[in-house]
């Protein structure tokens, strides 16, 4: 038994190696699920004085995309994480929101199952309520042809993480062209842990082949908190992700402008004008209380 065979054996050992569930897919490894998929999250049943009444609701845009391909080739089993989504929904709920989902085609939303908190009874009973919506989301691609220019329905834009929010939305020129429309009007744009990579988006041209135009990338100059790179780079090392991955979202809006301010998912939230972001699971509470707040603010 050579080196590296030793080390497979103590990484399995310990329960570092990411675990195969089918072939060639992958989902985090048992100390990874221990440490980073608590069986209960942190909501804290925040009640608002004055829940909104009025008739502007959300926008939720989630990825459809289930597998992410290593730079070895194996697949990992993503989506959008369910603590990162329903944390934030729950506080939604709460101040007064209904949420429209969305994704590029109208496909369902794909969620990290693995992560689902168990014993959080709060979070189980809100994904049962979207659990329809999630499976028949509304399209992205036909919102923007059909009905963006003269709707008046949002006040925000959300994307919860997971990895799968790297899936496809960051090339998305739909979703460029919403995210950009919902600048230009002076939306919320709230986005925690990976959910920043689809912000890339704006970055692209519009989906009618004309030139996004000559202007600034949208967020240029915008500081947040993101899921950290290095971090990402260390995953493979404890058995989360089951090899490098083919790329880093959050240098890729560094080098659009964008400071991301945190090194550690850690819990951070921070609001620069109207992009509110989180950095990670830990920051779900937080996030959905102060885009809640917020909301309720601009909107009263």
């Amino acid at each position: 038994m050579n080196i590296q065979d030793l080390l497979d054996k103590a990484k399995d050992t310990l329960g570092l190696e990411a675990q195969e569930t089918e072939a060639g897919i992958f989902i985090p490894s048992k100390s990874s699920l221990k440490l980073a998929a608590p069986s209960k999250t942190n909501y804290d049943h925040t009640e608002y004085d004055a829940p909104y009444t009025g008739d502007k609701k959300i926008l939720m845009v989630c990825t459809e995309e289930q597998y992410m391909t290593m730079e070895n080739g194996k697949k990992f089993d993503t989506g959008n994480h369910p603590v990162e989504m329903m944390v934030p929904l729950l506080h939604f709920k709460q101040a007064g929101f209904k949420v429209d989902v969305f994704t590029p085609t109208g496909e369902s939303v794909k969620v990290e199952q693995w992560a689902m908190p168990d014993n959080d009874d709060d979070v189980k009973k809100i994904y049962a309520e979207y659990e329809s919506t999630l499976n028949n989301p509304k399209s992205i691609a036909n919102f923007v042809k059909n009905d963006m220019a003269d709707s008046e329905d949002y006040a925000a834009i959300f994307i919860p993480g997971g990895h799968g929010a790297m899936l496809g939305l960051p090339e998305d020129q739909n979703l460029g062209e919403l995210l950009r429309w919902g600048h230009n009007r002076d939306l919320f744009t709230l986005a925690i842990c990976h959910g920043p990579a689809a912000l890339l988006a704006a970055n692209l041209d519009s989906p009618n082949g004309s030139d996004k135009s000559e202007s600034d990338f949208i967020f240029k100059g915008y500081k947040m908190v993101a899921f950290p790179t290095g971090m990402d780079k260390q995953m493979p090392k404890l058995g989360y992700l089951p090899g490098t991955m083919p790329w880093y979202f959050g240098e890729k809006l560094e080098d659009l402008g964008v400071t991301i301010s945190n090194k550690l998912a850690s819990g951070q939230t921070h609001q620069d004008r109207k992009l509110i972001s989180g950095d990670g699971p830990l920051a779900a509470n937080e996030f959905g209380k102060i885009s809640a707040k917020a909301l309720l603010k601009e909107l009263s």
